[in-house]
């Protein structure tokens, strides 16, 4: 019953699988996985639905393996094509490309390009030439294939990477496509143990009469005899059990006793042996045993048939049916249990800082700022002294960190550049917040300086400006006598100022001062005679004539502060006196000034008048000495009458 079913099955394939692809093309399997070369002028997108169209994609080229198996459908197609293709590079589209917006990576092997059927990228290349950095358009890759030359396995074909083209547009030279299919599974060729014609219809609707393996579920179509006439059988590439793969027959197909072991050997792997009335059977050589199908042969070395890929290494079991696969150190089996795969040790965080996994291994390395010990491996890191003096990155300061460094700048300089390393000077003079100046600022390097305009000069705190001295232009000593009385006032003007402001607690305070542009102000002062000074003048001022100068200022007196002093003591409400103390000190400082500014204006006119007064011309009666007049007395009756008591 199930035979029934089966060639029911067969039969509905062949229905559905005869004559699926009418164009040319070749079919090469090997392994899991088989390539087909097509002929046609399709745009990289229609190439690619059509493998996928079949249960497949365009081909993959990952080693130099699948490049010969890719080369090998190629040749198969150009003896297939009945007109021949001449000397032209002629181009096939293979499954390699790179989406719009992405741009070349030239540190990478596929340069930035990817294989459509996913998967990771691998280590072979063999690009023709450069590739193109375009990020504007999608790019795709074919193969350039040679006609003129001969397929050889050290000759494999270029790639080259182009515009991906488009329906009806596929690209400069391109011919064909290639695709590849992959299976869990192949089985081996059927062998005929007499004639007849066997055709395989694969699951991807490729035909072909001569494959080196078998993909999974194929059919196979096998005709005996010249014509046929001995019968046709149908057979499918089964999964008999896990990963093994099996037709399902037993015995060589289309025996002919005629023949006998003397057509093909019978269709038996190794032995054939003929029995005396013309029949056959096959046989092994010794360490290999025969298989259900009669046919086949194995090795009683689990081993031998390489069941194990990539770096595993296979071990046979005590009994010599099983097998297990070994990797080397650093690699694992994957869930095959036949390939291995890369462990990652630095999973296990092996490193103190960084850790690269390799193919088998890894390696540690220091992060950014810090240098392997020496003589302890690389597993340990120290940190490297950026700010030191044959390195240091710094242009003023420099101070280490774990890892990095910071750069500083000295006072008066503020940091700059891109990566904040370098100095430059900081402007004083341009920064209201820092120029403290009451005349004029002068930038320097790190620095300012304070000048005043003539007539001043700097004051103790190198920032204020008090009165210089002012020359009359005479040497005398009276001159030098007022210059001495000048600088007196000067300094007790400074320190009557300074020293005004007190604090609530009583002690002596400096008061913040406040820096605005030096004017001059024009205040007049008439010289007073001696006889209209009167007592009452303000009690905080103090008064005194001078043969030089007949308004000096000898004192201030410091009632003020302690009368303030005095008053907050006595007082409850201190705000009110705060107040007062405030008012009474400004008041006191315009006095101050006004009369400092009074008395420069009257020394100054009192020099140009003696200045003029030497230029004028002397008359004789000024070398005489005039002596002032006297008050004249009350006149007498009699200015001639003797004397009382005098005789005339």
């Amino acid at each position: 019953m199930g035979t029934s079913a089966d060639l029911l099955l067969l039969l509905l394939l062949g229905q559905c699988w005869a004559g699926a692809s009418a164009d040319p093309e070749a079919v090469v399997c090997a392994d899991t996985a088989c390539y087909t070369a097509h002929w046609g002028k399709l745009s990289a997108a229609e190439a690619q639905l059509h493998c996928r169209n079949n249960g497949g994609n365009l081909a993959t080229v990952k080693s130099e393996e699948e490049a010969q198996h890719t080369q090998q459908a190629l040749a198969q197609l150009l003896k297939l094509l009945k007109a021949p293709l001449g000397a032209r590079i002629s181009k096939f589209w293979i499954g390699l490309q790179r989406e719009k917006g992405k741009c070349l990576d030239p540190s990478l092997q596929l340069k930035g390009f990817s294989w459509v059927s996913g998967g990771e990228d691998t280590l072979y290349t063999n690009w023709h030439k450069e590739v193109k950095n375009s990020c504007i358009s999608k790019r795709c890759v074919s193969l350039l294939l040679d006609p003129s030359l001969t397929p050889q396995a050290g000759r494999l074909p270029k790639w080259s990477e182009s515009p991906c083209g488009s329906p009806g547009s596929p690209g400069s030279n391109i011919e064909g496509f290639v695709c590849k299919f992959s299976f869990k599974g192949m089985c081996r060729p059927l062998a005929l143990g007499g004639p007849g014609q066997v055709n395989y219809t694969t699951p991807f609707h490729a035909t072909s009469s001569s494959l080196e393996a078998v993909p999974f579920a194929t059919m196979a179509n096998v005709a005996c005899g010249e014509e046929g006439e001995s019968g046709q059988h149908y057979l499918m590439c089964r999964e008999k059990e896990p990963d093994v793969f099996d037709w399902g027959s037993s015995g060589p197909l289309c025996v002919s006793p005629k023949y006998g072991c003397n057509f093909n050997n019978g269709g038996c792997q190794q032995d054939c042996f003929e029995g005396g009335d013309g029949s056959f059977r096959c046989g092994c050589r010794p360490g290999f045993r025969l298989l259900d199908d009669l046919v086949t042969c194995a090795s009683r070395n689990p081993c031998s048939s390489n069941p194990c890929r990539g770096t595993a290494t296979c071990v046979a079991g005590s009994q010599g049916k099983d097998y297990t696969c070994h990797c080397p150190p650093g690699y694992q089996l994957d869930s095959s249990q036949r390939d291995c795969v890369d462990v990652d040790e630095c999973q296990g965080s092996p490193c103190l800082q960084e850790c690269v996994n390799t193919p088998g291994g890894f390696h540690c390395e220091c992060w950014v700022g810090y240098e392997p010990k020496g003589g302890l491996g690389e597993e340990s890191c120290q940190d490297v002294n950026e700010c030191a003096a044959d390195i240091s990155p710094c242009a003023q300061i420099c101070t280490n960190t774990k890892g990095s460094f910071v750069c500083s700048c000295q006072k008066g300089y503020h940091l700059m550049g891109e990566n904040r390393t370098q100095c430059e000077d900081v402007n004083e003079c341009a920064d209201p917040k820092k120029n403290l100046c009451q005349g004029n600022c002068l930038n320097t390097e790190g620095s300012f300086h304070c000048t005043c305009e003539p007539g001043w000069e700097l004051a103790p705190d190198n920032v204020s400006c008090i009165m210089g001295s002012v020359s009359a232009g005479s040497s005398t000593g009276a001159s030098q006598s007022e210059d001495k009385a000048d600088r007196e006032l000067k300094h007790a003007s400074f320190t009557t100022m300074s020293s005004l402001i007190m604090n609530p607690e009583g002690t002596s305070k400096v008061a913040p001062t406040v820096r605005r542009p030096f004017q001059r102000h024009s205040i007049l002062i008439t010289p007073v005679p001696p006889e209209m000074l009167t007592p009452s003048r303000p009690p905080d001022i103090q008064m005194e004539l001078s043969t030089h100068n007949p308004m000096v200022i000898t004192s201030l007196e410091e009632s003020t502060g302690r009368d303030f002093m005095a008053k907050q003591s006595e007082g409850t409400d201190g705000q009110k006196l705060l107040l007062f103390y405030i008012l009474g000190t400004v008041v006191a400082i315009l006095l101050l000034l006004a009369l400092a500014q009074g008395l420069l204006i009257y020394r100054k006119r009192r020099a140009r008048r003696e200045e003029i007064k030497e230029k004028k011309p002397q008359s004789a009666a000024d070398s005489y000495s005039w002596v002032p007049e006297r008050a004249e007395g009350r006149a007498m009756e009699n200015q001639y009458s003797p004397t009382p008591g005098t005789d005339c």
